[in-house]
């Protein structure tokens, strides 16, 4: 029933995880996919022959999102080749340890700049063309960390709490201009960025425990929900935070 045929969309962190399985079920949906990287060629490569292999166009972006020069950049490329952009999924980002009062500023900084102000280069270039064409679709990807906090990664929290309020604040804002922002929320999902603290069995097994429908997510069950946001099945819904968590947290955005 999604039929995204003819569109056009930038994924942010496409190589891999939640951006990666985003822009495969978009293309498989029927939109050309812009995947930004930062490092990994191989990984960017494998998702490209995967969007081409279902008959979709492929732009390979490598930035360091956070560089506003370098952002434009790339949107300037995107437009280059297609002359618009209709779809915008802001999924980059980072998870790293910070206990407060023992928290280099660095690490602060560095999440900021990886997980929120990269939001704002990207969108801040994307939607003067968004408002030419009087349509066009956002989804930022946030955390249920920003719903219920998260100790010892408060400045995570903090960053995604930030593309919450975001969210509310563009959705009313561009609605004129027939653009749709929404955010999409997962809990814990199995994916490289849990890798690490995974490796641990008996911390994976509490974490399944915990999410009442028992399962830790693999990436495609997110990407899932941020493809109905940016159809036409999800015409009337903006201004939306869908958590999507197996239950975990029962509260609204």
């Amino acid at each position: 029933m999604i039929d995204l045929s003819g569109k056009k969309a930038v994924v942010t962190g496409g190589s891999r995880g939640i951006g990666r399985a985003t822009a495969i079920l978009l293309a498989e949906a029927g939109a050309d996919i812009a995947v930004h990287y930062r490092t990994n060629d191989q990984a960017a490569l494998e998702v490209k022959k995967k969007i081409e292999k279902k008959g979709r166009d492929c732009l390979l972006l490598k930035a360091e999102i956070f560089r506003k020069e370098e952002v434009e950049r790339m949107v300037e490329t995107c437009i280059d080749r297609w002359g618009r952009i209709d779809i915008l999924v802001n999924n980059a980002g980072i998870w790293t340890y910070g206990e407060m009062g023992n928290m280099p500023e660095e690490v602060w900084r560095e999440t900021m700049a990886v997980n929120l102000d990269s939001v704002y280069y990207v969108t801040n270039a994307v939607v003067p063309w968004m408002k030419k064409q009087k349509r066009g679709c956002l989804v930022n990807v946030a955390s249920t960390a920003a719903i219920r906090g998260e100790p010892f990664h408060s400045h995570y929290a903090a960053s995604k709490g930030a593309l919450i309020s975001l969210t509310k604040s563009l959705a009313v804002e561009l609605a004129p201009d027939g653009i749709r922002v929404n955010c999409v929320a997962p809990g814990w999902v199995d994916t490289d960025m849990c890798t690490e603290v995974f490796s641990d069995p008996e911390f994976k097994e509490r974490v399944r425990q915990s999410i009442p429908l028992k399962r830790i997510p693999p990436p495609e069950d997110i990407a899932g929900p941020i493809v109905f946001l940016v159809s036409d099945l999800a015409v009337h819904i903006t201004g939306e935070i869908l958590n999507v968590n197996g239950g975990s947290v029962l509260c609204g955005g």
